[in-house]
């Protein structure tokens, strides 16, 4: 295989990391370029999207991660890229195709410090030789030194270290190789404290991704894991993917588990992402989301809107006098809609539903819940 068939093949194999981009607008979808390595969208800090190439190092695996299609003992074509072969195609690419940065990740070759070496030898490469600046996500392998991670993020403009599951109990499932204390909750916390604001890394951003349905875990567990991971490690994003079917071990709970369909799947990925929305821009909390007596969110309606059901003396809410903290709890309002609120009230009262800045469903929803002088 020449450099551009690995290319395509590990570029494919990315997909099962969402931790750098995802979305379902259509500039958040994927493409292919021109060789068939897939690009990604990101959204910039500044706003608009730009595009990112993704791809592996390798897809040889140590690892035994029963979940993953790439593990250890899956029969499955492997190649390996070198970093000066990364390096060089992606400043073709960047000469090219203009895309905005690199997304870097890798099965385990050999050892967790040995994969680290060629992840940031490809970053000072890039770094040193070609002068770029630009955009670098590393993935921190499980298991890495403390060494190579601060290597990393040095050279990074993010980082990642996957979480998988809520704690060690679930994780054992999963892995039998891998420890969850040592592997991966001391690289998030070392991340988090090399990062911290004051910090020398501070700027570097830092995320996770759950693996979720793979082990047999409760949302309830998820959804405290990832407040915790944004209010005590200041993570910048957390990623779910639902996992799919017939690509792990039959003997983990997401492969036995029968009764939940693909639509089920992804339904409660969806569910997911819309409680990390209402952790980062809505200012709730681990306790004000809702749970049926499973300890799972409600498939039937989204979460905000179940929270507002089950808090009816909180409503209705004053749309002429209200916080913003107290609109956003509407259902149907968003972040740019109450600051749009806002701004109008600041020149005259709205004394009918129609002012509010909203059309069809989403306008009828918000009515049952706001009061009109």
């Amino acid at each position: 295989m020449d450099t551009r068939d690995k290319l395509k093949m590990l570029a494919d194999a990315s997909r099962y990391d969402l931790s750098c981009a995802c979305g379902t607008a259509d500039e958040e979808h994927r493409r292919r370029g021109r060789d068939g390595a897939w690009l990604y969208p990101v959204t910039l800090a500044s706003g608009g999207h730009s595009i990112m190439l993704k791809t592996l190092l390798s897809n040889a695996c140590s690892n035994d991660c029963k979940y993953c299609p790439f593990r250890g003992e899956a029969d499955t074509p492997r190649c390996t890229l070198q970093p000066r072969e990364i390096a060089d195609v992606f400043m073709d690419y960047v000469r090219r195709e203009g895309i905005f940065g690199l997304f870097l990740s890798s099965g385990v070759v050999g050892t967790p410090d040995r994969t680290m070496e060629m992840l940031n030898a490809t970053a000072r490469i890039l770094r040193s030789k070609h002068a770029y600046r630009g955009y670098i996500h590393l993935k921190v392998i499980p298991g890495a030194s403390n060494a190579a991670i601060e290597e990393a993020l040095g050279l990074a403009s993010a980082v990642s270290i996957n979480i998988e599951t809520p704690g060690k109990r679930h994780f054992d499932l999963l892995s039998a190789r891998k420890n969850y204390e040592q592997d991966i909750i001391r690289p998030l916390k070392l991340i988090s404290e090399k990062t911290a604001p004051g910090a020398r890394f501070e700027r570097v951003r830092k995320t996770t991704q759950f693996i979720v349905g793979a082990a047999d875990e409760l949302d309830r567990e998820i959804v405290r894991y990832t407040f915790g991971l944004y209010q005590r490690l200041r993570l910048n994003r957390v990623y779910f993917s639902a996992y799919q079917r017939g690509l792990g071990s039959p003997d983990i709970p997401g492969e036995r588990r029968t009764e939940a369909q693909p639509e089920q799947r992804f339904l409660r990925e969806h569910r997911l992402y819309q409680v990390d929305f209402l952790f980062r821009k809505y200012h709730f909390a681990e306790e004000d989301i809702p749970f049926d007596s499973n300890g799972n969110l409600l498939m039937d309606r989204d979460p905000k809107l179940a929270w507002a059901d089950r808090h009816p003396e909180r409503f209705p809410v004053r749309a002429n006098t209200a916080g913003r903290d107290d609109l956003l709890r509407v259902p149907g309002l968003g972040p740019t809609t109450v600051s749009a609120i806002l701004k109008i009230r600041a020149r005259q009262r709205l004394r009918r539903l129609e002012h509010i800045p909203l059309k069809g469903k989403r306008l009828a929803l918000a009515g049952a819940y706001l009061a009109f002088d």
